[in-house]
């Protein structure tokens, strides 16, 4: 009989799958909400039965495009503008000072950016600055929707949270029926890509950066994920570059040859000596 009801063992192996598409690991007690995006995607696609949907993407998908299709809808988290600013204004009052002091311009990738509310953050706080015309600003995400939606500069009602910066807001958003629109100025400063951070040569083809944020994505991967990840991200950041992780994550707990600094309460990793 047809079913799109995620058992157990259809758990297991569709989770192994997504797995090594990209990355992120699903633990059981995130079933619930795997099972509602899964089973969408399944009966928007034409399946009746999570079994053969599988099936279609194991055994009869060799460019891959109905496994992309299935991480795009897994992937996308909400998230919102402004969101852990103090790391960010950290960032831009002693790294990326430095460096444009230094050299005049910097690079920032936003890795994993979701719909862009991170990067638009970011340029938000340069542009405040007067540093966002010194700064290379890329940003990245495994799902082409939630880039197509960040290049748009068009965010959800709830993209502006308690606690926002209103000064900054009213400099650079506007809210209003169709949503919460950033200035074009600011959107402009971003240059957006589709990338998978497992995909070792899409990385590189992005350059070397004096600075990497890859704020709360790292704890949806396994150690071993991590690893590989940080690895990659620290082959891309410059020879006094930084990386920033979330501040409730860490890397010191995988060795990894990074050192940990702190400033202004926010914890930045930057490649042994």
């Amino acid at each position: 009989m047809p079913s799109l009801e995620l058992t157990p063992q259809l758990f297991a192996i569709f989770a192994q799958l997504v797995e090594e598409q990209c990355g992120l690991h699903y633990s059981l007690n995130e079933r619930s909400l795997f099972e509602s995006k899964l089973s969408a995607q399944a009966a928007e696609q034409g399946f009746e039965s999570l079994l053969d949907y599988y099936y279609r993407l194991r055994y009869d998908d060799p460019g891959g495009v109905e496994k992309r299709a299935l991480v795009q809808a897994l992937v996308v988290h909400e998230t919102y503008l402004f969101r852990e600013i103090g790391p960010l204004e950290t960032l831009c009052d002693t790294y990326l000072i430095e460096v444009i002091a230094e050299r005049g311009r910097a690079r920032v990738w936003s890795a994993a950016c979701s719909t862009g509310e991170e990067p638009t953050t970011l340029a938000m706080l340069l542009a405040r600055r007067g540093l966002l015309d010194k700064i290379d600003l890329v940003a990245s995400d495994i799902s082409a929707a939630a880039v197509a939606k960040a290049r748009s500069g068009v965010f959800g009602r709830r993209a502006l949270r308690d606690g926002y910066p209103t000064e900054l807001a009213a400099r650079y958003v506007e809210q209003g029926p169709a949503g919460t629109r950033v200035s074009p100025s600011i959107v402009a400063a971003i240059r957006y890509f589709n990338v998978n951070l497992l995909d070792e040569a899409a990385v590189r083809e992005l350059g070397t950066f004096d600075a990497i944020l890859c704020r709360n994505v790292l704890i949806y991967f396994r150690d071993a994920q991590i690893v590989r990840v940080v690895s990659m991200l620290r082959d891309q950041i410059t020879p006094r570059g930084v990386i920033l992780v979330g501040v409730s994550e860490s890397l010191m707990r995988f060795g990894t040859s990074l050192s940990c600094e702190e400033r202004g309460g926010a914890f930045f990793y930057r490649s042994m000596p």
